[in-house]
C-alpha cells in the first residue's frame, strides 16, 4: 500500500497529466465509516467502489459493504479479518493501513462531502476515459460517423444521468434495488402497473407499458393504428405529466394536431378539414386546445429518420415519459441494403436498444402485408409483419388492431358508418404476462377509441 502512495506521489509530479484522484477525501470517507458504521447508509446511494481511484480503496468499501449487508458490526476487526479473508492484505500490513484511515479522517459528520469529493473525481476520470475512445474512434477512422457520434452521445448521457455502463454490477447492488423496489410495490401495488395506456381493458393484459418495452402495433392501412398510438400518448400525457415525443413520418405536424383536437373534442374530423364549425364546436375545440396545451406533447414530423437522430432528439428531452414513432416502415437505416428486410431488422433492433437506453416505453406503428386479405379469418398474426421477422423477436409486445366492420362497409371512411365500430385490440406477444383480445369502441368520425362499458377479454 505504501508503494502505491509514493507511486501516486511521484505520479503526481511527472509530466504527463494524471487523471483527477482524491486520496485524501476517499482515506477520509472510509474512516467515517468505521468511526460510525451507520453512516455507510448516507453515501450507498451517492457512490460505488468502482468511483474509487486506489483499487485498495475499492476492496475496502466492498468489504464494508459486504458487512453491512450481511448486517455484520463494521469494526477495525472485523473490516481486517474480511480483508484477510478475501486475500486483500495480509494480517499485519491490513491492521497498519486500517489504522491509518482512522487518524486521517477530520470528522465523520462530513461524510456526505467527502463522498461528493469522491464522485466528482469519478466523474471527471470516466469524461477523460470517453473522450479518449472518442478520439482513438476518430483516428482510426474505422467506425461511421453516425456511430462514433451517438456513441459519444450515449456515454455523455450516461455519466449525466449517474449510470455507469462501461463496468459489471455485482448481484448485489442490483439486489439492493430490485429489494426496494419490491418494498415500493408492497407499498404502492400501482406502482408496478407501468405506463397506463388509458385503456382499462389493454392495461389490464399488458400492466400498463414497462421502461425499456418496444411495443409493436400493427394494422392494416384505415385500421386506426394512428389514432390508437395518439390516444394512448394523449392519455400519457395528460395523466403523467411527463414529456411525450410523437415521431410523425407520414403525416404533418398540422394533420397530426387535427386528428388529436377531432378525438379530444368530440368534434368530426370532417368538420375540421372544411371548416364547417357549429359554435358549440368552437367551444369545444377551445376546451380541447387548452387541455391538450397544458400537456407536454413534443411531435417530430421530419421525414426518413433513423435511430440514431431520434436517439440524439430524444436524450435532450428532459423527464423523457413516452414514445411513439409513426411508422417503422418510413425509417431509414444506418446502413443501406439492397434487402429491405435487413434494413428493417437493424432498425428494430436500433428501436429496443433505444428504448432500453433511455429506459421508457417506445410505440412504433407498423404496416402488415396482405396475408390477411387472403383468409377467411382477417385478423393479424405475427407472420403478418411487414418485411421482418425480428420485428416479432425484438418486441417485448405485440399487438394489433381489428376491425371486422372494415371488411363489411363499402365506404370505410364515412363517419355516419364508422361510428359505434367495435375493434379489436389483439396482443400476440407480451414478454411480461399474458395475452388476450381487448374490444373497444371505435369513432372513426372523431378518430377516437373508448373503453366500451361492457368490454370482453379473451384469453
Amino acid at each position: 500500500m505504501a508503494e502505491r502512495m509514493n507511486d501516486y506521489a511521484s505520479d503526481m509530479t511527472d509530466v504527463v497529466r494524471q487523471k483527477p484522484a482524491a486520496i485524501t477525501s476517499e482515506r477520509a470517507l472510509l474512516g467515517s465509516i468505521l468511526i460510525e458504521p451507520a453512516y455507510i447508509t448516507e453515501v450507498l446511494t451517492m457512490i460505488s467502489a468502482s468511483d474509487f481511484y486506489l483499487v485498495e480503496h475499492q476492496e475496502i468499501f466492498l468489504a464494508m459493504r459486504e458487512l453491512f449487508d450481511a448486517s455484520n458490526q463494521i469494526d477495525r476487526v472485523t473490516l481486517i479479518d474480511m480483508l484477510v479473508h478475501k486475500g486483500v492484505y495480509e494480517k499485519s500490513g491490513g491492521e497498519e493501513y486500517i489504522f491509518s484511515l482512522l487518524e486521517a479522517t477530520p470528522d465523520a459528520m462530513n461524510i456526505k462531502d467527502y463522498a461528493r469529493i469522491v464522485k466528482e473525481k469519478s466523474i471527471l476520470r470516466r469524461i477523460i476515459d470517453t473522450c479518449a475512445d472518442v478520439s482513438n474512434m476518430t483516428f482510426t477512422e474505422q467506425e461511421e460517423v453516425g456511430h462514433i457520434l451517438d456513441y459519444a452521445q450515449s456515454q455523455f448521457t450516461e455519466i449525466s444521468a449517474g449510470r455507469d455502463s462501461r463496468n459489471f454490477r455485482h448481484i448485489r447492488d442490483v439486489l439492493r434495488d430490485v429489494l426496494g423496489n419490491l418494498h415500493e410495490l408492497a407499498e404502492d401495488p400501482e406502482a408496478a402497473h407501468g405506463t397506463p395506456t388509458g385503456f382499462s381493458g389493454v392495461d389490464r393484459v399488458l400492466a400498463g407499458m414497462g421502461d425499456s418495452d418496444l411495443i409493436i402495433l400493427g394494422a392494416r392501412p384505415g385500421m386506426g393504428k394512428t389514432s390508437f398510438a395518439l390516444n394512448i400518448a394523449t392519455n400519457v400525457a395528460i395523466s403523467s405529466g411527463k414529456a411525450v415525443c410523437v415521431f410523425s413520418l407520414e403525416m404533418s405536424a398540422e394533420q397530426l394536431v387535427s386528428r388529436l383536437l377531432a378525438s379530444e373534442a368530440m368534434v368530426s374530423s370532417y368538420a375540421l378539414r372544411t371548416g364547417q364549425l357549429t359554435p358549440e364546436d368552437w367551444k369545444k375545440i377551445a376546451d380541447a386546445s387548452v387541455k391538450l396545451s397544458a400537456t407536454n406533447l413534443l411531435i417530430d414530423d421530419t421525414s426518413g429518420v433513423t435511430v440514431t437522430s431520434m436517439k440524439a432528439k430524444l436524450r435532450r428531452v428532459e423527464n423523457l415519459g413516452f414514445v411513439v414513432i409513426d411508422y417503422l416502415g418510413l425509417m431509414e437505416s444506418e446502413r443501406h441494403s439492397d434487402n429491405r428486410a435487413v434494413e428493417v431488422g437493424m432498425i428494430s433492433r436500433g428501436l429496443k436498444l433505444m428504448a432500453k437506453e433511455l429506459r421508457v416505453p417506445i410505440l412504433c406503428c407498423a404496416q402488415l402485408s396482405r396475408g390477411t386479405e387472403g383468409r377467411t379469418d382477417k385478423r393479424p398474426q405475427l407472420s403478418d409483419l411487414r418485411e421482418s421477422g425480428s420485428i416479432e423477436q425484438d418486441a417485448d409486445v405485440v399487438m394489433f388492431l381489428y376491425r371486422e366492420e372494415y371488411y363489411k362497409t363499402a365506404d370505410n371512411t364515412s363517419p355516419e358508418q364508422q361510428e359505434g365500430n367495435v375493434a379489436e385490440v389483439i396482443i400476440q406477444k407480451n414478454r411480461h404476462g399474458s395475452q388476450g383480445t381487448v374490444k373497444m369502441g371505435w369513432i372513426g368520425a372523431y378518430t377516437k377509441f373508448r373503453t366500451l362499458a361492457d368490454e370482453n377479454l379473451a384469453e
